[in-house]
Parts: C-alpha cells; structure tokens; sequence
C-alpha cells in the first residue's frame, strides 16, 4: 500500500532577513569644539574689560571703581571657568578619539591629559606636547610643519600673557603699556586656541568620517 509523504512537522521559519546596523558612528566632537571656542572668545573679551576696570581702580580708587572692578573680575572668573572646563572635557574627549583612530599611539592617560594642567611647573611646557601627541595622532593629515608651528604659537602667547600679567601686578599695576601688552597676548592666544580646536576636530571628523564601520549584511 502507497502511503503519502508525510509532512515535516517542524514549524516554518521564514527566511532571516538583512540587518542593518544600529549603533551611532563615532563622530568628531563638533559641538564642545564650538562650545569651548565661544566660551574662550568671551573670558578673552571679559579680560580685557577686568583689566582696564582693575586699573582704573588703582589709579583713582572710589567706591563706584570698586564695584565696577569687582563686577568685571566676578564675570572674568565665571567665563573663564566655564572656558577651561569646557576646554579640557574637549581635549580629554579628543584624546579618546585620537586613541581609537592610533592605537598604537603614544598618548597620555585620560585623568594624566587633565591633571597636568593644574600641576606648577608642569603645566607650563606637558600640556603643549599633550596636545601635540593628540593632534599628530588623530590623522596622517597632520602636517608637522604648520600644524605644529599653530600650536606653538597658541602656546608661546599664552605662556607670555601669563608672565607680563604677573610681572605687571608686581611691578606697575597700573602701567598701560603692560596692560595693553597683557591683553593683546590674551587675545592673541584666544585666537590661536580657536584654531587648534578647529584644526583638530576637523582632522578627526575626517577621519572619522573614513573610517567608520560598517556592519555586513546577514547571509539569507
């Protein structure tokens, strides 16, 4: 007797579909850069109303120059507090993305990038070769020659503006060729670290943007 096949008693399973990738691409960090850039552009400006107010103060001291210096230096102190956060939650965010993009880098520690900064002595040359390593790990792009000159220059302004301004408070506070001097550097050095944040991020959007991965599609 002929029987009829008999049906597999599995149950159907539909054929698996493609899946797409879910997880975020790594990108550059855009929005502190330009956080970091505004908030060093107004501690810069604050600066240089802090310092004439300072002096005016000391050359004819009344109670309307004490409140009016004491009110500029409060907003210089706010500014600039939020610019160096800001700043430093950059760099440390920045360091993370050059060490992805070179592993076999030589970079500091995350808490070593931050912490240098607020060590004497040490803040005044680690911080710059800090910044150097991040930037010539974060593409092949980096050109040695300008890019570095950049960040050199960022840091000579800085380091000097800090010199003349205690020099000036020691010496002559109420001396304008120093203080015009004091706050031009201050300028100067805002300008420069804008355009290292700039150089920077951009280098790793880039080549972020190259390298992002890319999930496969699942076999049928």
């Amino acid at each position: 007797m002929i029987t009829a096949p008999q049906r597999s008693l599995r149950p159907y399973t539909p054929p698996r579909q493609a899946k797409t990738m879910t997880s975020t691409a790594r990108k550059a960090p855009w929005i502190l850069a330009r956080s970091a850039q505004v908030a060093i552009a107004g501690a810069a400006a604050a600066d240089a109303f802090r310092g004439a107010a300072v002096r005016d103060h000391y050359l004819h001291p009344t109670d309307a120059s004490l409140r009016k210096s004491g009110f500029t230096s409060m907003i210089f102190g706010y500014l600039m507090t939020l610019a160096i956060v800001l700043f430093l939650v950059w760099l440390a965010r920045s360091r993370h993305n050059a060490q992805e993009l070179s592993p076999q880098a030589s970079l500091p520690s995350r808490g070593w990038t931050i912490g240098a900064w607020f060590i004497p002595l040490v803040n005044l040359v680690i911080p710059r070769r800090f910044v150097l390593d991040i930037g010539r790990a974060s593409s092949t792009s980096w050109e040695q020659k300008r890019d570095t000159t950049l960040v050199n220059l960022w840091w000579v302004a800085w380091i000097t503006h800090t010199l003349v301004l205690v020099a000036a408070g020691r010496m002559a506070p109420g001396s304008v060729p120093l203080l015009v001097v004091a706050e031009a550097l201050m300028i100067a050095a805002a300008v420069l670290m804008g355009l290292v944040i700039e150089r920077i991020t951009a280098l790793q959007s880039s080549a972020l943007g190259a390298t992002a991965p890319v999930a496969p599609l699942a076999r049928a």
